[in-house]
């Protein structure tokens, strides 16, 4: 849609467009079916309506996905279900004596789940990207000579990599701390190793590059194809309960998978 039309679609409806969406417009203009979309979505409920027109990184990708949120809130449930499961049976008695980590753990897995599917969702990309001089800017074009997908799936584990590195540093902190402060107060025989906090978080960076990322990459490629049948358009259900259940099946086998990386690496 060409300027003109789009804000006789925005004065009709008594709105304003976000000011990189109004570039845009008088720019390159903007697709209708992504006008609609954010019109439609701006005008939601607290907090979502608020969160769309204040909040580009959220926007952009509700604008590629509605149902991006549903498939953050999926893989959170989820993870947690499954590690509050895995700890309960990996503590056992101890679970409320070790309460503190179990909470520890759950509050890094949030928000490593917030990351991880925020960074490979599908995103629109309002107006034209910006340029860089120097080193960045040379980096930048250097990925973008890339073939598009090997540059997708570089970036992606870079973005994993650096997010499980930052939370591992930050939940292992945590962790390590009370567990520090506990031994300080009443040693028993019976406590683990402190882990090594730096090891610990460089296993978290190379997991999520090397193994989330993969699985991730094959996860949203399934959604999309899921997304796009046939039966999919007909029964909208299908595909968020194909979501459900290799969401589910994935946070499983990642979960078992960590583990083992973890006892091969010595860090448990």
């Amino acid at each position: 849609m060409k300027f003109e039309e789009v804000v006789k679609e925005i004065e009709s409806r008594g709105v304003s467009l976000p000011s990189d969406m109004l570039e845009a417009a008088k720019g390159t203009g903007i697709r209708k079916v992504l006008l609609d979309r954010y019109l439609d979505l701006q005008g939601s409920a607290w907090p979502l309506g608020f969160m769309m027109r204040s909040c580009s990184l959220l926007r952009n990708r509700m604008l590629a996905d509605p149902a991006f949120l549903f498939k953050i809130g999926t893989e959170i449930v989820i993870d947690s279900c499954c590690a509050t499961f895995a700890e309960i049976q990996k503590r056992g008695k101890d679970f409320w004596a070790e309460f503190e980590l179990y909470v520890a753990d759950l509050l890094v897995g949030v928000v490593v789940n917030v990351a991880l599917v925020g960074m490979l969702a599908p995103y629109v990309r309002i107006g034209q990207p910006s340029t860089s001089k120097g080193l960045f800017g040379s980096m930048l074009r250097a990925y973008n000579a890339l073939p598009s997908r090997l540059a997708f799936v570089f970036r992606s584990g870079v973005l994993y990599g650096s997010v499980g590195f930052g939370c591992g540093l930050i939940g292992q902190g945590i962790a390590n701390l009370i567990m520090t402060a506990k031994r300080s107060i009443k040693k028993s025989e019976e406590d683990i190793p402190v882990p090594p906090l730096l090891k610990s978080a460089a296993l978290w960076g190379v997991f999520l590059a090397v193994s989330s990322n993969t699985r991730y990459q094959i996860i949203n490629g399934l959604e999309r194809i899921v997304e796009a049948s046939p039966l999919a358009k007909q029964v909208p259900p299908v595909a968020l309960a194909f979501t459900v259940g290799v969401r589910f099946a994935n946070n499983i086998y990642g979960g078992m998978q960590f583990v083992d990386w973890a006892r091969w690496s010595g860090c448990q």
